[in-house]
This record gives structure tokens, C-alpha cells and sequence, in this order.
């Protein structure tokens, strides 16, 4: 058998990505797929209100938004992501998410 790099997920079959993580009130629900030296992929379902505070990591970082939306901070810069949108944060480069509404993104750290 071949290794799997990839876990936590069906193979050879169709999933809709924005339903492998469901919302939970009051908190931050998380779904590692990949973790390894190289590149980590989670996906994320955070509850309104709920955060991730600013810190920095050692590799990019690319969030691509399942559905609804967050408050994305890099540096001193502040934006909103949008269900179906991707923003990359930069290695070494403080960053944070707050929810501003319910939001699901996939996380993608290419180190």
C-alpha cells in the first residue's frame, strides 16, 4: 500500500470542503488534513466573534474563505475576506483573524 500524506478525509470520492468542518458556538473547530515539515493544510470553522490573535509563522500562509467572512490583520493592515476569496500572509509577518460573522477558510503554510 502506498503511504497517504493526506488524512482525516475520505479518498476517491467528491466532498464538499465547507461541510468536513461544522460551527459550533462559542468556538474554534479545526480539521488537520496535512502536517508535515514542509506545508500544513487544516481546515477551519470559527464562530462569530471567535479569533485567532496575532502571531507570526515561518512559512506563507494561504487562507481561502468557505463561506462567510473575517476581519484579517498582516503588519498594520486591515482587511475583510469574503466567502470565495484567498489572502496570503506573508512568513514572519505578524497576522491574526477575527470572525466577524461565522466563517470556514482552509489554511494552507507552505514552509
Amino acid at each position: 500500500m502506498s503511504q497517504k500524506f493526506i488524512k482525516n478525509i475520505e479518498f476517491a470520492k467528491a466532498l464538499s470542503m465547507a461541510n468536513l468542518v461544522d460551527y459550533q458556538p462559542g468556538r474554534v473547530v479545526s480539521l488537520t488534513l496535512v502536517q508535515n515539515d514542509t506545508v500544513s493544510i487544516t481546515l477551519f470553522a470559527f464562530a462569530q466573534g471567535e479569533a485567532i490573535s496575532t502571531h507570526s509563522a515561518p512559512g506563507d500562509a494561504l487562507v481561502y474563505i468557505l463561506d462567510g467572512e473575517t476581519e484579517i490583520t498582516i503588519g498594520e493592515d486591515k482587511m475583510i475576506a469574503h466567502t470565495g476569496e484567498t489572502v496570503v500572509m506573508p512568513a514572519n509577518i505578524p497576522h491574526g483573524l477575527e470572525a466577524t460573522a461565522n466563517f470556514k477558510m482552509l489554511l494552507i503554510v507552505v514552509k
